[in-house]
């Protein structure tokens, strides 16, 4: 393989973190590497709730904070936290001035909504659920206007090229499948989400399947609470993959869970009840799955006949399922949606390698913990995005100009099979689902270690494959509960709470340390 080589910062991605440092970084020369059409593809475009932000006068970050930390239940950093929330407002007055249109009241004030968890009003919305859409095409537009952005659409990243622990470049291909060319570039900026496609089950894009935290792990960088993966209660339960996702926000403006008995069940475990914070809710939800009680979500009596109009997003999932939410309850299910660990970086969003910054989903800067905050994910990615693109801007010598990137001609290459893609997604779902245990963990590390063997040799499947062996054995290494990592074999947490760190060398070894399971 002879490389490429560029003076243009890489970044890998296309959601909002991407998009976002891109523009920060501006006039930096950059080139962005998206599989998919910009606005295609990107977990960021399907968020429906919005951004976490402190914009009313009662409100505060710091009391923003706090709600973070405490549902984080225990592992959050909490500098992290003040840093973050303290940015949010500054955030969102700046994709307003980018044309982000924000739901605003008659005298001009930003509609706020309340989410689980959040002890005020604070979530900045759009068109009810259409936040994530329209944040992106805001921003798909600046970039597009940008001189010193390329974006090659329809290549995906497969692997980062290293110089001992120092990033020298990447490898890509074509997202329909061809052999990688290596890109020798001066710094590398991760920004590909995170890792719900892994689970048969889950309200992530197709391709979001833990590729990007795997290629990073792969080439030796540190992640961090891997095992800390986060179940949305109310994926709408009707045999689409991935599930259409039916908004927290619906629970905030007052609608109610029941199951097919008619029994509200949530008032019963925890007293916020619908708004729980999401873990609790989300094991409430498989609960009523696993005993046949067929879960719902009744928006009748709160919203009604208003739910078109308000939740477009959520109203068309349900058309096309044949449910009418304004005559009966919508039927749900756990499904997972955003993974609080990943790969480890500090506070100027730097990894354990050299020349490699991430931001987004596929990160872990602390701000999440065991169990993330509704609407801080877009925030997380806003904010590091741009403590990336400063950080690379002072790292490297000033520079304002570079070709754009030529890519060679690329043959044709195997893409991983299906068969064993669904395969793993299954195991991950069946064994290191919303609830664990020490078997199901290690029967599913058995199971990825075959999967793996199926196809050596596919970048692609290498990727995902890293991530979900490094999931598994950071799940099976805390032997306690806490937040969304619930072992029923250790149902109780432990008296110190404490974040994890592993590299997939360490994970694969405890793979590798297994014994054949025994009939």
């Amino acid at each position: 393989m002879i490389p490429v080589e560029t003076d243009r910062v890489v970044i890998v991605g296309a959601g909002l973190a991407a998009l976002y440092a891109a523009l920060r970084l501006a006039p930096r020369p950059v080139v962005m590497i998206s599989p998919d059409p910009l606005g295609q593809g990107a977990s960021s475009a399907w968020a429906q709730g919005g951004v976490a932000a402190a914009m009313d006068p009662l409100d505060s970050s710091g009391a923003h904070a706090r709600d973070t930390v405490l549902a984080g239940a225990g592992t959050v950093d909490a500098d992290v936290a003040r840093m973050v929330t303290a940015e949010a407002r500054a955030h969102i007055l700046n994709l307003t001035t980018l044309g982000t249109p924000f739901d605003r009241t008659g005298d001009g004030g930003y509609v706020l909504s309340r989410e689980a968890a959040h002890s005020f009003a604070r979530v900045v919305r759009v068109k009810g659920d259409q936040a994530g859409a329209e944040i992106m095409r805001a921003l798909i537009a600046a970039v597009r206007a940008a001189p010193s952005v390329q974006v090659l659409e329809g290549m995906i990243a497969t692997g980062l090229l290293t110089d001992g622990a120092t990033v020298t470049g990447l490898r890509v291909a074509r997202a329909d499948g061809s052999e990688a060319v290596g890109i020798l570039a001066p710094a590398v900026l991760l920004a590909g989400g995170g890792s719900g496609g892994l689970y048969a089950v889950t309200t992530n894009p197709p391709r979001i399947r833990g590729q990007v935290i795997g290629m990073a792990a792969r080439a030796g960088a540190l992640i961090d609470d891997a095992e800390f993966v986060q179940f949305h209660p109310t994926a709408i339960a009707c045999d689409e993959d991935p599930a259409p996702l039916a908004t927290e926000a619906l629970r905030g403006e007052g609608a109610v869970l029941i199951n097919r008995r008619g029994e509200r069940f949530m008032a019963a475990i925890h007293p916020d009840a619908e708004l729980a914070p999401r873990d609790i809710v989300a094991r409430a939800i498989y609960a009523q799955t696993q005993a046949g009680l067929g879960p719902m979500l009744d928006t009748r009596d709160c919203i009604g006949a208003r739910l078109p109009d308000q939740f477009p997003a959520v109203a068309a999932a349900c058309a096309r399922a044949g449910i009418d939410p304004v005559q009966r309850p919508i039927p749900v299910a756990a499904a997972a949606h955003y993974h609080m660990g990943g790969i480890a970086v500090d506070d100027r969003g730097r990894a354990s390698l050299a020349r490699l910054w991430v931001s987004g989903e596929a990160s872990s800067t602390g701000l999440h913990g065991a169990n993330r905050l509704a609407s801080n994910g877009l925030l997380e990615a806003l904010v590091f995005a741009r403590i990336c693109a400063e950080d690379i801007a002072a790292t490297l010598p000033p520079s304002s100009e570079a070709a754009p990137l030529r890519l060679p001609g690329l043959a044709p290459a195997a893409q991983p099979e299906p068969a064993l893609v669904t395969r793993l997604r299954r195991a991950m779902t069946d064994g290191a689902g919303v609830v664990r245990d020490g078997a199901g963990l290690r029967r599913t590390l058995r199971e990825i270690a075959g999967i793996e063997a199926a196809q050596p040799g596919c970048e692609a499947l290498l990727n995902m494959t890293a991530t979900a062996t490094l999931i598994c054995a950071a799940a099976l290494l805390r032997e306690e509960s806490r937040g969304a990592h619930c072992r029923s074999d250790f149902p109780d947490a432990a008296p110190v709470a404490r974040r994890s760190r592993l590299t997939l060398a360490e994970a694969t070894a405890i793979r590798a340390g297994l014994q054949p399971e025994t009939t």
